[in-house]
């Protein structure tokens, strides 16, 4: 387990570092536009469907090379890209109904929880 949490903690400090490294880069051109979120989102969505396809190939990814890159690095880089994966897995397994309803939750509620809790400390 502690090697586990090793490499998680590791692949997501990298994930961590790129995500502002990209972010600043960006920002600065593209300012006020979000362009670098949007960038690291479809960026980690598109690296985290790759691994998600390499894993069938690779019996590395399934186990310490998973949690680096994908729960680590993945994970550090954006949370969005696990989302897209979750949806992604329950669309393969004929959910689709779990999954709309998921991402619609996730948006409308995400939106709300932030603009409540962005009232609650002004």
């Amino acid at each position: 387990m502690f090697k586990s949490i090793l490499f998680v903690g590791l692949g997501g400090g990298v994930g961590s570092i790129a995500r502002y490294v990209l972010s600043y880069a960006l920002n600065k051109v593209f300012d006020p536009f979000p362009f670098a979120t949007f960038v690291i989102n479809v960026l980690g969505c598109f690296l985290i469907g790759i691994l998600y396809g390499m894993a069938f190939k690779n019996t590395w990814l399934e186990g310490n090379g998973g949690l680096l890159l994908a729960s680590g690095f993945c994970g550090g880089f954006t949370t969005f890209s696990t989302f897209a994966l979750e949806n992604i897995k329950l669309f393969d397994k004929q959910l689709s109904i779990t999954a709309i309803l998921y991402i619609a939750a996730s948006i409308v509620v995400g939106l709300l929880l932030c603009r409540l809790g962005y009232l609650i400390a002004k």
